[in-house]
C-alpha cells in the first residue's frame, strides 16, 4: 500500500519511499518479512521446495511455533504472493502450502543473514555477557 502525505505528491506503486516514515510500503513489507516466524517457514518452506508441506508438517518442523501463529505467518505470505496454498476437497481438508518463485527468492537474502547470525553470536554472546555484568567466556 503506498501513502503520502497530505503536502507530498502521491507515489507509483512499487516506488521508493523514505524507509523511516511508518508509512512507507517498503518499511511496512519489512516489518512483514523480517519476523522470526516468516524466516523459519520460508526456511522449511524452501527445503521442501518444489514440494508442498501441510499444515501440520509445517508445525511439527518448525518448535515452539503456536497453530495461531503459523496460520497469521502463512496468511500474510500467501497475501504477498510468496506462499501458495492449495486446499483438497477432503473431509478435513487437506491444505498445502509451497514457495512461490517470489519467496524462493526471499530464502537468499534470509539465509544470509542467517549465515551472519551463526558467524557472529560468539561477539554477541560476549557482549551481552559485558552489559550484564558477568564476565565473557574465552573464545
Amino acid at each position: 500500500m503506498t501513502t503520502s502525505k497530505p503536502d507530498e505528491p502521491s507515489r507509483r506503486p512499487g516506488e521508493r519511499g523514505d524507509l523511516l516514515d511508518p508509512c512507507c510500503p517498503t518499511r511496512q513489507l519489512l516489518d512483514r518479512i523480517g519476523t522470526k516466524w516468516t524466516s523459519l517457514v520460508v526456511k522449511v518452506l524452501a527445503e521442501e521446495a518444489p514440494g508442498e508441506l501441510r499444515f501440520a508438517e509445517l508445525r511439527r518442523r518448525i518448535p515452539g511455533i503456536s497453530q495461531k501463529m503459523l496460520s497469521v505467518t502463512l496468511q500474510s505470505l500467501v497475501r504477498d504472493g510468496l506462499v501458495t496454498r492449495r486446499v483438497e476437497p477432503t473431509v478435513p481438508p487437506a491444505v498445502h502450502y509451497a514457495l512461490t518463485g517470489l519467496g524462493l527468492s526471499l530464502e537468499v537474502p534470509l539465509s544470509a543473514l542467517r549465515v551472519w547470525a551463526e558467524t557472529h553470536m560468539p561477539e554477541i554472546d560476549r557482549s551481552n555477557q559485558l552489559a550484564d555484568g558477568s564476565p565473557p567466556d574465552q573464545p
